[in-house]
This record gives structure tokens, C-alpha cells and sequence, in this order.
């Protein structure tokens, strides 16, 4: 896997992002428009007031570190796919999600991009095991591997209230001797990784894009604090599609002139 990444085309500092992405397989970066993500948490928590019915003033500076308290386990995935629906349906959501991510997305994926329709929500509670992301790799359930993860906490995530990534050699790794190490299910390939893994820490105002082709999930949450993150996939508008197309999961969002002309452009009759 070559990771060595230098264009004379590109500023130093867009190939020093290339560079830590193909080497690591991700970056972390402050967000791009913190205000954009500060209204996004600010909505994330009225939204759940509303549908908590909860209206006694509350610390909103751990609000949603610690909705365990006032949620049972049982009801989470119904709240989940609530907020989903009534964030997504937020004026300007997606447009705000794509600003804080914006730099780091011209330099890794390109400025004509495909963006997931809708931004997913994670809610994982601590100790909770209805949760769980299996370790797996988008790509091998059919993804393209064109496509970036922006994955951007509303909390501070940090050991077990956050995400884990096998680095990109040990997934050569791992590819070429997948068939002797993955065992029967997922759990036996992460037993196979476990001392491999890398677990990110990703303070709230950070964002960060990583490889979806890199084996990636969770664990059960050991922390005393609700993980809150989003995740949304990128990918170059005319790059391959697989099982996700456009139109169906994706849309196209930074469409330029040349492409809109060269689209539109027809032969003369002859």
C-alpha cells in the first residue's frame, strides 16, 4: 500500500493532509465552522427537550453526556430515529454538516462531491450492548471504496465512548490472511485485531474522516457518559458507484460550471 503522497500541484499543507490520510487511514482536525457545529449541538439538545418532553432548565454543557439518566435503554432506538427525522429536517442541516468539514474534504475526496441524503446519529449509553457496530469494513458489504466517512462528535469521545480503526498495514494484513483470520462471526475477528486496533480520541469541535475500507466499529460503552456522534459519507461525483447510488443514498452537492456545461452538452445535428 503506497502512502506516499507528494504533488507539486498542491500546497504544502494539502499534502501534508493526503499524506496522514493514506498513512493513517484517517485525520482529525478542528472543525472548519465551529459555529456551524455549535448550532448543530444547541438544536441536537432543544430537539431532545422537546421529545423528552422535558422543560425545567437543564446544564446544557452535559446534556447529552449524560441522557442516560432520563432514558431508558428500551426507548433508545425509537429516540434515535426520532432525532434523525427531525434534524435532517432542519433548514440548512446538511449544508452546515458539509461547512464544518469542508477544507479537508477539497483535499481528500475533490470540489465536485456526492453527499450522503441523510446524516446518521449514533447514541450509544454506557454499559449498553443494543448498540454495537461489529467490527466490519463498508467495503466488504458492497460500498464503494471511493467513499469518506465525516464522522464529527457532539461530546468529547475518548476510549470505549468513542470509535476504533485498524490502521491501513495491518488491514493488508489482515486482507491477505482473511480467510485464516476471521473465524466464524465478527466477534472472532475482532479477537483476532483487538491488540491491533486503534481507539480515537475526538474532542467536541474536532472532526474526522476516515477511510470506510478499513475495518472500524465499537465496543460496549465503559465510560460514565452518553457517546452522541454523526457520520455522513462523501464521495468524488464522478467516481464509481456500487450498491449506494446516487439518487437513491446520494446526492450531488458541489456540481461545477465545466461539469453542468459539459453535461448539457449535445453534438450538432448533422
Amino acid at each position: 500500500m503506497n502512502t506516499k503522497r507528494s504533488n507539486s500541484f498542491l500546497s504544502d499543507k494539502e499534502n501534508e493532509i493526503g499524506s496522514k490520510y493514506l498513512e493513517k487511514g484517517y485525520i482529525i482536525g478542528p472543525a472548519h465552522d465551529k459555529s456551524a457545529l455549535d448550532w448543530m449541538r444547541k438544536s441536537f439538545i432543544r430537539v431532545s427537550k422537546e421529545e423528552l418532553n422535558i422543560t425545567q432548565d437543564t446544564l446544557d454543557d452535559k446534556f447529552l453526556d449524560l441522557i442516560h439518566k432520563k432514558l431508558a435503554i428500551s426507548e433508545l432506538n425509537d429516540f434515535r430515529l426520532s432525532m434523525i427525522r427531525k434534524v435532517n429536517a432542519l433548514p440548512d442541516f446538511r449544508q452546515k454538516y458539509y461547512q464544518i468539514a469542508k477544507p479537508y474534504l477539497d483535499v481528500i475526496v475533490g470540489n465536485e462531491l456526492s453527499m450522503q441524503l441523510k446524516v446518521n446519529v449514533s447514541i450509544q449509553m454506557p454499559r449498553d450492548d443494543s448498540s454495537l457496530l461489529p467490527v466490519h469494513a463498508d467495503t466488504w458489504s458492497g460500498d464503494s471504496p471511493y467513499e469518506v466517512v465525516v464522522w464529527i462528535p457532539l461530546v468529547d469521545c475518548f476510549k470505549t465512548k468513542s470509535m476504533y480503526i485498524l490502521p491501513p498495514e495491518e488491514t493488508l494484513c489482515l486482507h491477505q490472511n482473511f480467510i485464516e483470520m476471521s473465524g466464524n462471526n465478527s466477534e472472532d475477528l475482532y479477537k483476532e485485531i483487538e491488540n491491533k486496533v486503534l481507539w480515537l480520541k475526538i474532542n467536541y469541535g474536532d472532526v474526522l474522516l476516515f477511510n470506510q475500507a478499513l475495518p472500524h466499529g465499537n465496543r460496549i460503552n465503559e465510560e460514565d457518559e452518553t457517546r452522541w456522534t454523526m457520520n455522513c459519507r462523501f464521495k468524488g461525483l464522478f467516481t464509481p458507484y456500487k450498491d449506494k447510488k446516487i439518487g437513491e443514498f446520494f446526492e450531488p452537492i458541489t456540481l461545477r460550471a465545466a461539469s453542468i456545461s459539459g453535461l448539457n452538452y449535445k453534438l450538432p445535428l448533422s
